[in-house]
């Protein structure tokens, strides 16, 4: 009888779990709180128009790349319809006055930003042997589970982003470029490792890609494949309790009433409310403390535009504004001073078209704006609330329209979220972007482990290893690797692509 394997959550974490799992012969079960799965995978559509709402661009997908045989491997790749930023200048930073474009390739992104920095280009090459050497110290770069530089991961994970950039740029302009995308990642000044950094510019430097229709394909993707092989992914199961014996865990409650028994339980919750689900002495309070102090990325406020037909070009590119002279610090605003940043994407729609139909503005908001409004419920929070919602989306139009003259006039309607919408549709703690943060100062306190104190109960997601689609693929690997072992995983990865 195959080992029955329940995974609470059906973010990108649990469902790459569910479909490992499946091809390996275990009893998989999904299961999802909402009518609709896929955590931040989700989309939603208003009056014809979809929108995105967190998986909005993923990187190494090119063929032959890393994401690339991922995907392949977790046989999603042909259900999804990709769609390739401009490589000669994927993102675009605005910053004091100028444009900066970050260019697809070692070459081109060293040739290009040399071009604003002439005399900066062999600290550029430095700068870019550096994000290579960190990113290949991890295995999931090689995809060969033994190839790591300890040594190399362990000195850039205890390092700040600007630490580091410090030492090689010396030009005070170029320091804030190269961190113009820290919105992807929400990183905070001399405490964010500058491992994070060189992740995300790695991955992202390889290629870059849109969904066309949808970052929600890849959750239907994931869920057909775990179906395939004989796994269930189920909505509106919501996990009321894990259930636990003396020893180990034993399954679940779902919805106060069923009990679904299980030999493993695997959570893509935040860890927080994995917590919370436990009444069990084999958590000790000393533990719990730890998980819950362990601080969050901030939250978000999203504004998602529906463009008049035909009106507005698509953007292939990321766009981040700076209405101040630096990236950093822009979680450490007022009300006179927000949105100091923002960061502007258009969707890419099904179709292909030469023109936008819909796209988001986001920029970093904190809980305790929104604190007021904490245990109402969605879409009946009150008149002061939509009040508040307005003049921030209005606020943010603005801003974005300094940039883009002419763009409020080609809106026909816009919706809006705050970091209460977050915790509401994803349960992550205090609506924050990304859950966990990475800070260098509290070391091995500031990580959650994979494995939990009890026996058969695992975690995954975004808060094991890190966000993003790769960076959650590494958290796969990891949970995966105690029933397979990581060197099964990387294997069957590079088989399935022979």
């Amino acid at each position: 009888m195959s080992k029955r394997v329940i995974i609470i959550g059906s973010g990108l974490g649990g469902l790459s779990c569910g479909v490992i799992l499946a091809k390996n012969g275990y009893d998989v079960t999904v299961l999802e709180q909402s009518n609709q799965i896929g955590g931040c995978l989700q989309c939603f559509t208003r009056h014809g128009a979809k929108f995105e709402t967190g998986m909005h661009f993923i990187g190494s997908a090119a063929k032959g790349q890393t994401l690339d045989k991922i995907m392949h491997y977790l046989e999603i790749d042909k259900n999804i319809v990709l769609a390739q930023l401009d490589t000669t200048g994927y993102d675009m930073v605005s910053l004091s006055g100028q444009q900066f474009r970050f260019a697809n390739g070692r070459d081109q992104f060293i040739a290009q930003m040399s071009e604003y920095f002439p005399n900066q280009r062999k600290n550029l090459e430095k700068y870019f042997d550096l994000v290579e050497s960190v990113s290949s110290a991890s295995s999931l770069h090689s995809l060969k589970y033994a190839e790591t530089d300890a040594t190399v991961n362990m000195k850039y994970q205890l390092c700040s982003i600007n630490e580091v950039i410090d030492e090689v740029i010396t030009d005070p302009l170029l320091a804030k470029v190269l961190v113009g995308n820290l919105p992807l990642y929400a990183a905070e000044q001399d405490k964010t490792p500058f491992a994070v950094h060189a992740f995300i510019m790695d991955f992202y430097n390889q290629s870059a890609f849109r969904i066309a229709g949808g970052s929600d394909q890849i959750a239907k993707a994931l869920s057909s494949t775990i179906h395939k092989y004989g796994g269930r992914v189920m909505a509106r199961q919501r996990v009321t309790k894990i259930l636990c014996d003396d020893t180990k865990a034993t399954g679940v409650e779902i919805n106060n009433s069923e009990i679904l028994e299980g030999d493993y339980v695997i959570s893509d919750a935040h860890p927080n409310r994995t917590i919370e689900l436990l009444d069990t002495k084999l958590i000790r309070p000393a533990f719990r403390n730890r998980i819950k102090s362990i601080p969050q990325t901030i939250g978000c406020f999203s504004v998602y535009l529906h463009f008049a037909k035909d009106k507005v070009p698509y953007m292939n590119y990321n766009f981040y504004g700076y209405n101040t002279d630096t990236p950093w610090k822009c979680e450490e605003y007022d009300e006179s001073s927000w949105p100091k940043g923002y960061l502007y994407m258009h969707f890419c729609p099904s179709s292909l078209s030469r023109y936008a139909e819909t796209g988001v503005i986001l920029s970093y908001m904190k809980m305790s704006e929104v604190e007021r409004w904490k245990g109402t419920s969605i879409r009946r929070r009150g008149d002061d609330y939509e009040a508040f919602k307005k003049y921030k989306a209005e606020t943010l139009i603005a801003s974005l329209e300094r940039q883009f003259p002419g763009l409020r006039s080609n809106i026909v309607d816009y919706y809006t979220s705050t970091p209460l919408t977050y915790l509401d549709y994803t349960g992550t703690e205090d609506g924050s972007m990304y859950g966990i943060a990475k800070d260098i100062s509290l070391g091995p306190a500031g990580r959650v482990p994979h494995k939990t104190k009890i026996p058969n109960l695992y975690l995954t997601g975004q808060n094991i290893n890190s966000h993003g689609m790769l960076g959650v693929m590494v958290g796969t690997i990891v949970t995966c690797s105690e029933f397979l072992t990581a060197k099964v995983i990387y294997e069957q990865i590079i088989k399935a692509n022979e």
